[in-house]
């Protein structure tokens, strides 16, 4: 049930489920170094589906039963991507501080859930997750992450 030791989560944009599965083909992920930030990307340690769930339950008020699953686009040996929900990235465009500072102290009163417990760190994760949206919004792209050990 425990997440592999140091896998690293890369999250980023592409229009389609096709594009988005040749993104591992592409891109091996030691070429992915450096600030992935300016090239619409955002490599984290947290899981999508934690992601997920800190904006659907800390925004949107889902139950955390309720949040959707994610959705598989490649299941390689090597990597795996999964496609994010839209809801995981739309409620963070148009809220202020104010929102994004109750939900980072909802999720971080929420038991038995993975990622970080402090409501600062979980605060600074959505305000980075906020600027993802912004630049998917932009771009006009669905949300992915590139999964691999």
């Amino acid at each position: 049930m425990g997440g592999r030791v140091g896998v690293t989560y890369k999250y980023f944009g592409a229009p389609d489920g096709a594009t988005a599965a040749r993104v591992p083909i592409s891109m091996r992920p030691e070429e992915l170094g450096g600030d992935e930030l300016g090239m619409g990307g955002m490599f984290t340690k947290i899981k999508p589906e934690t992601m997920a769930a800190m904006v659907l339950t800390g925004i949107e008020g889902v139950p955390l039963h309720k949040v959707p699953p994610l959705e598989l686009v490649v299941l390689h040996p090597d990597y795996a991507v999964v496609k994010l929900p839209m809801t995981a990235v739309d409620p963070l465009r148009d809220i202020g501080e104010e929102a994004v500072g109750a939900a980072a102290f909802i999720w971080s009163t929420v038991p038995d859930r993975g990622g970080p417990g402090d409501a600062f760190n979980v605060y600074r994760l959505l305000h980075e997750w906020q600027d993802f949206s912004h630049r998917l919004h932009e771009a006009g792209h669905q949300p992915y992450c590139l999964v691999w050990p």
